[in-house]
């Protein structure tokens, strides 16, 4: 192939990948013809786009070809023309599908994996692998939990939607409840992974964040619901600050580091107007809380003037609603800047000690830091040590190492064996 057309053939790929999957979903009725689908659908773009050029709409181009083969296989396996009278239907297509449509075709996957007829685990598992496309392995560092044990939850809930038949649609208003928090959990986890990705070379994957805010904005497009519009906040107070997340060399540049002068105020505005609509629904949820938290870093000119006892007290009531040992960690670090070091280092240790945390970088981090501040050096190093055996991602990696040999010149400079 030339590599002109190989280019165009990689970001149709990028582009419209899991669009054309989630639409042959739909249109084929299930998981293993959809990926079968996708698969003859870019073996056909290979071999015709080099003569025909790119169709002007390939989304389009791709799902009927990708529907056809299937289709066309399936009237070849079954070698009886009565045995064919349930084929989907032929799409009809234009040369402009409506935008719309294809929006919905993601909602609608989003839906079907979080069907009430599957665990809450695997639901979430199950939308961020086959709507998000995010492997099993960054599935797992995202639950703390091991891949195997995420390829299982996997593997169950496809088995219940084929034997449960459940079908490909987005429910009536009257199912939304219990559904909502799935699909908000999802659309979180898929924010998170862009926002400081667990693997790879880049901290941050813009694609995975533009999709979460992008499935953000049509949830809320539907639904008015206090926790949508609070989670589309926090996705787009989070993503104000990414310009100024890393450095020209893509390497972490840590909260009192950062260039507020750089953040976008026109997401932060945004977001605020969220919070406010959301606000008056007079009902608490744990992404309304995290959403407040961010404001107040967010307005804040600096770390010092940030209003810390507000964020402790945030992380309080957060603590009710939704206990997590992260969230517990983020709070210990907020006590530590409220109440001084050696009570924030007692709140991060205790943190850990809950559980939960055993494999989380950043926790070690977190005390090492603290540590660093009471002047306990070594203490501080062996856990940068500890969290640099953990870390996985390369830039996270490069911010451990970076702070632990600053503080193995300051350990070798030092002059006093005692100061340990």
């Amino acid at each position: 192939m030339a590599p002109a057309a190989h280019g165009e053939l990689e970001a149709a790929y990028r582009n419209d990948a899991r669009r054309v999957y989630a639409t042959l979903i739909r249109l084929l009725g299930g998981f293993q013809a959809a990926e079968e689908g996708v698969h003859e659908a870019f073996l056909a773009a290979a071999a015709a786009w080099p003569q025909t050029g790119v169709p002007a709409n390939p989304y389009a181009w791709l799902v009927s070809a990708g529907r056809n083969r299937v289709v066309d296989r399936w009237r070849r396996d079954a070698r009886v023309k009565g045995a064919c009278a349930d084929m989907p239907a032929e799409p009809d297509w234009t040369d402009d599908p409506d935008p719309h449509a294809i929006r919905d075709d993601d909602l609608s996957l989003i839906f079907i994996c979080c069907h009430p007829a599957l665990s809450p685990d695997g639901r979430a598992a199950l939308t961020l692998r086959e709507v998000c496309g995010l492997t099993t392995e960054e599935i797992a560092r995202a639950f703390l939990t091991p891949a195997p044990t995420i390829a299982q939850r996997i593997v169950r809930a496809k088995a219940k939607i084929r034997d449960l038949a459940i079908p490909y649609e987005v429910p009536g208003r009257a199912e939304w409840p219990v559904r909502l928090d799935s699909v908000l959990q999802v659309i979180y986890l898929v924010f998170n992974e862009g926002h400081t990705t667990t693997d790879g070379p880049q901290l941050i994957r813009t694609d995975l964040c533009g999709e979460a805010i992008r499935l953000g904005r049509l949830l809320n497009d539907l639904v008015d619901d206090a926790e949508a519009l609070g989670l589309l906040a926090l996705m787009l107070l989070h993503d104000a600050r990414r310009a100024t997340r890393i450095d020209a060399a893509g390497d972490f540049v840590p909260l009192e580091e950062q260039d507020r002068s750089r953040w976008d105020r026109t997401l932060i505005a945004e977001a605020q107007g969220l919070i406010a609509r959301a606000l008056t629904h007079r009902r608490v949820g744990p992404y309304i809380l995290q959403a407040a938290i961010a404001e107040l870093h967010a307005g804040a000119p600096g770390l010092a003037e940030t209003d810390w006892p507000q964020i402790v007290g945030l992380y309080d009531t957060l603590m009710r609603v939704a206990p997590s040992p992260v969230v517990a960690l983020n709070r210990a670090v907020a006590i530590g800047q409220r109440d001084g070091a050696e009570t924030g280092l007692a709140a991060v240790e205790a943190a850990m000690a809950g559980g939960g945390l055993d494999t989380y970088h950043l926790a070690f981090a977190a005390a090492a830091g603290l540590h660093h501040q009471c002047g306990r050096i070594a203490t501080a190093i062996a856990l940068y040590r500890q969290g640099l055996d953990l870390a996985v991602q390369s830039a996270d990696r490069r911010f451990l190492e970076r702070r632990m040999a600053e503080l193995l010149d300051v350990d070798r400079r030092m002059p006093d064996p005692g100061r340990h």
